[in-house]
């Protein structure tokens, strides 16, 4: 229902009085007064925040039904008709805002409110936001109406900015499969649960950042979805122990389990996950600080054909974890293991696991700064099976252990080694031959000079130097390094996309950095200072620049992007998980002596 003001035929005197003036002719305005969400109600399920406090009482209609419609007046106070000059208006038309929008909001049915929208442009302009502030969308076609008049390109109105709420309740269907409602961060449990309510085939529930949920929608879960097989309530903080219970016991098909940041977490729920969904695959508890040793023992044990179990930053997770498994078992079943910032995991466990799951692909240490050369050899045993592998932060680690790991595993695409300061050219130089290596971190690797930059773009392979793979490289404060190097690693490997060299003051000068993206918003003035990452087109933009102008270096660079650490050929970013890595972000604020 895309609404336009019409002529009313018996006030057609003031319609002239009005849309004869210049402001009639003008364009159509475009925007409301004010634009946020934060539209206030009096509904006791309302989802939206608290009523400012200049807000008038009398300025609001508390509705029942969540299909109809209510607004404040402080998203219109500022429209306004405007006019160059007098035109003589009735006293209707000399009413404020304010007091023309109390009058509308007293209209019950959208019909009489359409009405009034059709007298006049002054109107129209005070009652569309009632109108469209929640829509009613309670059939398919209402549903299709609305969104035909929101993508209607010249319309009166920017109807998109003027919605507040949707309640879709009335069209879900009770065979839906897949439940995706990431990021709508306004929903509560009453939202949720009327969706989930009856829907017996509903397989999966993303509700990934939905700060508002509690128990009461896991409880929702566990009694309608028996066939669940995937669960993603990443950053659902007030969720506890006792709904996750619940969920395990009634929802046994389950195979996906992603639990990031949900802190109320512990053994008791995840060993019940472990003891009564024998079907899981992968499950992620990245930030659940108080899940123990036992909890990843019985995880492993029990489920035979786990495949992915991400452990960041499960700060209480000890070597016990993974010595106490069962000698005669092995899990041939485990691909990626993200153990990142589990200080409390050191060599022995890394060769416990190494032993335990042999076909492991993906291997994340980052930050687990304890582990030194003995836990590399040991990953060295799983030879061509390893793909990525993520020692960042592993400061105690040498030359010779990582010469060891590529002559070992000649299949690894992605390596980061960030913070390794122990390191030298003779390691880079070893990286350079691996034939399928496609990323590297080296961010921090202060001891590298352009000795590495050159053979990473000249990559000797069986004796011969051959066309490089990398696509994304991170030198972040590798402060030896300089137009030598760079400059044929960005000529010579032609699939480079992202190139960090934050912190190097080569390359710090205006011409290049004019090829840079953005720095992140939150950085400070010293941060971007030293930002120089190039990513995208500013890569071939740069390349560009550098071949017209031979005495300047060629930069380009990106942050490490989660979503993209596997290997996409591999199929390895498999349901609601994703690899885990660490941005050049992270080490901006990191003086350069660290």
């Amino acid at each position: 229902m895309r609404l336009r003001p019409c002529e009313d035929p018996k006030r057609k005197s003031d319609w002239s009085s009005v849309d004869s003036s210049p402001a009639a002719k003008m364009p159509r305005p475009r925007t409301s007064a004010r634009q946020s969400s934060e539209a206030p109600s009096e509904t006791s399920s309302s989802t939206s925040p608290e009523r400012a406090a200049d807000d008038d009482t009398d300025f609001f209609m508390a509705q029942a039904n969540d299909s109809q419609s209510s607004i404040g007046v402080a998203n219109f106070r500022e429209v306004h008709v405007q006019s160059s000059r007098t035109v003589s208006v009735p006293p209707i038309g000399r009413l404020p805002p304010e007091i023309l929008i109390a009058i509308f909001s007293k209209l019950a049915l959208p019909k009489d409110m359409l009405a009034c929208m059709q007298v006049c442009r002054n109107w129209a302009a005070n009652s569309v936001g009632i109108l469209w502030h929640r829509p009613s969308c309670n059939n398919w076609d209402n549903l299709k109406s609305v969104a035909s008049s929101v993508g209607e390109p010249d319309s009166l109105f920017t109807y998109a900015d003027l919605i507040k709420r949707l309640n879709l309740s009335a069209l879900m269907a009770d065979r839906i499969e897949r439940l995706t409602l990431t990021n709508c961060s306004k929903l509560t449990d009453k939202g949720v649960s009327d969706l989930v309510d009856g829907n017996r085939h509903l397989q999966a529930l993303d509700v990934s950042d939905l700060q508002y949920l509690t128990d009461h929608t896991l409880y929702a879960v566990s009694r309608n979805c028996p066939r669940l097989q995937g669960l993603n309530i990443t950053g659902c903080a007030k969720v506890t122990d006792d709904s996750l219970l619940v969920v395990s016991q009634n929802c046994r098909q389950i195979k996906r389990v992603k639990l990031n940041g949900v802190v109320h977490v512990t053994d008791r729920s995840i060993m019940s996950f472990a003891e009564n969904c024998p079907a899981i695959l992968e499950i992620d508890l990245h930030d659940c600080k108080l899940v123990t040793s036992p909890s990843v023992t019985s995880l492993i044990t029990t489920l035979r054909h786990l495949r992915e179990l991400r452990l960041a930053h499960c700060v209480e997770i000890d070597d016990s974890a993974f010595l106490n498994l069962p000698e005669h078992l092995t899990f041939d079943s485990l691909r990626i293991l993200d153990l990142t910032a589990c200080e409390n995991v050191k060599d022995d466990a890394v060769e416990r696991i190494v032993n335990a799951a042999p076909r492991l692909r993906n291997l994340v240490l980052a930050k687990c700064r304890f582990i030194t050369d003995r836990a590399v050899l040991a990953i060295c045993k799983l030879g061509k099976n390893l793909h990525y592998v993520h020692l960042g932060h592993c400061s105690n680690i040498s030359d010779a252990a990582v010469i060891q790991l590529i002559k070992s595993c000649n299949r690894i695409r992605y390596i980061d080694l960030a913070c390794c300061n122990r390191l030298t050219d003779q390691s880079v130089q070893q990286l350079a031959t691996l034939p399928k290596l496609r990323r590297i971190g080296l961010v921090k690797c202060q001891a590298i000079t352009d000795l590495s930059i050159l053979s990473l773009a000249n990559p000797p392979r069986s004796g011969h130097p051959s066309v490089s793979n990398l696509e994304r490289v991170h030198l972040s404060y590798c402060v030896s390094l300089s137009m030598e190097g760079i400059r044929p690693l960005i000529n010579n490997c032609p699939r480079l996309t992202h190139l960090s060299l934050t912190g190097v003051q080569s390359f710090l000068d205006p011409e290049l950095t004019a090829f840079c993206r953005e720095a992140p918003p939150e950085f400070t003035q010293q941060q971007r200072d030293v930002f120089c990452v190039f990513s995208g087109d500013g890569v071939t933009r740069l390349r560009d620049h550098l071949n017209q102008k031979p005495q300047q270096h060629q930069e380009e660079a990106t942050m490490y992007d989660d979503d993209e650490e596997l290997d996409e050929d591999e199929g390895q970013m498999t349901g609601l998980m994703h690899a885990t890595g660490i941005s050049d972000d992270d080490y901006i604020n990191v003086p350069a002596n660290d």
